[in-house]
Formats: C-alpha cells, structure tokens, sequence
C-alpha cells in the first residue's frame, strides 16, 4: 500500500495505491493522521489506483472524515472503482462520502 498526500490550493489530495487491507492500515493510519488537524482545508482521496479496502481501511476514512465535518471541510472520494463502491453502499458509507 502507498499513500501520497500533496497539497493543491485549497484541497489535500490523497493518493491511495494498492490494496487498504488490516496489514497496511496501521502504516496508512499514521501516514493519515496528520489529516486530522488541516486548518479548513478539503480532503479529496483520489482512489484510481486503489485495489482493496477491508473494514480497518474504512474505519481509518470514517475518523477523518468526523474529524474534517468537525472543522467544516469535506471529504471527496473521486475515482471509485465499482467493487470499492459496492463496499461503501454495503456499509452505508455511501450516504456519508461525496464522490467524484
């Protein structure tokens, strides 16, 4: 799993690579962290190249995303692929994301 976190105007893009599963999500949870506190700055999380993501994956997306709506900025999920989306409609995730 590689994670690349680059700033752009008023967004972080987060670039996500590989598969998010329990063996990488300690490792991408402290690459995250620092998300947690961007100063009103949006999230988008480009996820072209991301393969798999398992439960641990989507509890680390979960917290940034409490944490960025608790600072009024959002969190964008952009390049979906369909078996990754059918993940996040079968945890209700959907309704909690913006996708692009």
């Amino acid at each position: 799993m590689k994670t690349t976190i680059n700033e752009q105007d008023d967004r972080i893009i987060v670039v996500l690579e590989g598969e998010l599963d329990t063996a990488a999500a300690q490792e991408t949870e402290q690459t995250l962290q620092p998300l947690m506190d961007n100063n009103g700055r949006d999230i988008l999380f480009d996820c072209a190249q991301l393969d798999y993501i398992a439960s641990s994956g989507l509890r680390i997306l979960i917290s940034i995303l409490k944490s960025a709506r608790a600072q009024g900025r959002k969190v964008i999920m952009k390049d979906v692929n369909d078996d990754i989306k059918n993940v996040f409609k079968l945890t209700g995730f959907i309704n909690l994301f913006e996708f692009e």
